[in-house]
């Protein structure tokens, strides 16, 4: 009877685990965030599931929080502002894409919260990077910490080919697990 047992119990293992380490290897990866420029939708020390396949089967979306490479051994969490095309300027704490407002809804609560005024300082993207419009192949990228953020206004554009993936998933701590980061 034991062995029985083991015989069917053994190949679902061996299964399971190989299952695992493909969904890991080649779908997912797991993160930790480093840094305080997410806050306070992502903190010092949250683990972050990050979905590897996903612009393969579609584009990159405005306000995705995504990974990328910032260099050979850093990779960076940032939220996507400018999409290839977009002209961008902050003015009065407000975001205008190709001279439309459009709000950003995960900073409300933080606004109302912050003392600093303002939230987003103004800027266009000429005097941030020295052009009207992201370049094709490219994102503008920016931390909802604001203040306290190392994003495109400083190393400019981000190329989609240095994508690692769109964060879906914070699992820990549990107390703050969110699925997905829209606005």
């Amino acid at each position: 009877m034991k062995r029985k047992y083991l015989r069917r119990i053994i190949p679902i293992v061996l299964l399971t685990i190989a299952l695992a380490f493909l969904f890991r290897s080649f779908l997912f990866a797991s993160y930790v965030v480093d840094g305080e420029s997410m806050e306070p939708t992502l903190y010092d020390g949250n683990l972050l599931m990050v979905n590897k396949v996903v612009y393969d089967l579609k584009d990159v979306d405005r306000f995705d929080v995504i990974v990328f490479h910032a260099s050979k051994k850093d990779d960076y969490v940032k939220r996507v502002i400018g999409l290839p095309g977009d002209e961008i300027e902050y003015k009065d704490d407000m975001l205008f894409i190709n001279g439309k407002y459009v709000k950003e809804n995960f900073l409300e609560p933080l606004k109302k919260m912050d003392e600093i005024k303002p939230y987003t300082k103004d800027f266009t993207l000429k005097e941030k990077t020295g052009k009207t419009k992201v370049p094709e192949g490219n994102l503008f990228v920016m931390g909802d910490n604001r203040e306290s953020s190392l994003d495109s206004r400083t190393f400019g554009f981000v190329s989609v080919n240095k994508l690692v993936g769109k964060v879906d998933i914070t699992y820990w701590p549990f107390s703050q697990m969110q699925l997905s980061f829209g606005n």
